[in-house]
């Protein structure tokens, strides 16, 4: 984990250099994207691949995507928070609608190929999310193994590890005077943003797109 980047190690195969990467990996391989479902490759239903999807209180990932958009020169700089918010809610920022992803995906949730597992989870219990992990994925991995695992995927570590943190990354893609790529790394935080208002809006927002999941997570507790 010191010594291979993040993208080299997993790479981005939705992008140009990042499928060379991983055509020219052996099997079995990790393969990290953002797509939504609809777009995913079809090849997929019919594979033993396995997919691990992570998901997050929608309201920290407004709050993280608007400083990753002001960092990342490939996003448009957001103008505010509140017209970067109202986008999100709209399914206008890049990657479309947080509400459309995630409903895609969850309907694979009873499937024996599929792991979902949340941002919250991970953060409140990180061993016990490592070693779910390792079942799914048919890895019986020692004791001291899960541990070393644990210690490298902790925020703090990531943070501080050049191969995850992003500051080796060109300043023309990522701006590093204008934030940290892994920033606070904590849960909860949209309560320092968003108003009273703004809070009520996605609110009812939210319980009228997600009702069909009929799903709680830990958010919604």
């Amino acid at each position: 984990s010191q010594a291979v980047l993040n993208s080299d190690r997993v790479p981005w195969f939705s992008t140009r250099l990042g499928l060379e990467f991983a055509l020219s990996y052996p099997s079995p391989r990790l393969l990290t994207c953002h797509l939504p479902r609809h777009i995913f490759p079809k090849s997929f239903s019919h594979s033993s691949a396995k997919v691990i999807y992570t998901l997050r209180d929608p309201r920290d990932v407004v709050v993280s995507y608007y400083y990753f958009s002001k960092m990342c020169n490939s996003y448009e700089d957001p103008t505010s928070f509140k017209q970067f918010l109202r986008d999100f809610l709209n399914g206008e920022l890049p990657h479309g609608s947080w509400f459309v992803h995630i409903q895609g995906w969850l309907e694979l949730k009873d499937s024996q190929n599929f792991f979902f597992i949340t941002y919250e989870e991970l953060k409140q219990d990180l061993h016990s999310s490592v070693r779910r992990l390792c079942q799914f994925l048919g890895q019986d991995l020692d004791a001291a193994v899960v541990s070393a695992v644990v210690q490298n995927a902790s925020f703090t570590a990531m943070r501080n590890n050049p191969m995850c943190n992003s500051i080796l990354l060109p300043a023309d893609v990522m701006d590093q005077t204008k934030g940290r790529f892994l920033r606070k790394g904590i849960y909860g935080d949209w309560k320092n943003h968003f108003t009273v208002a703004q809070s009520e809006t996605f609110d009812k927002i939210y319980q009228e797109r997600m009702q069909g999941l009929n799903m709680l997570f830990p958010w919604d507790k």
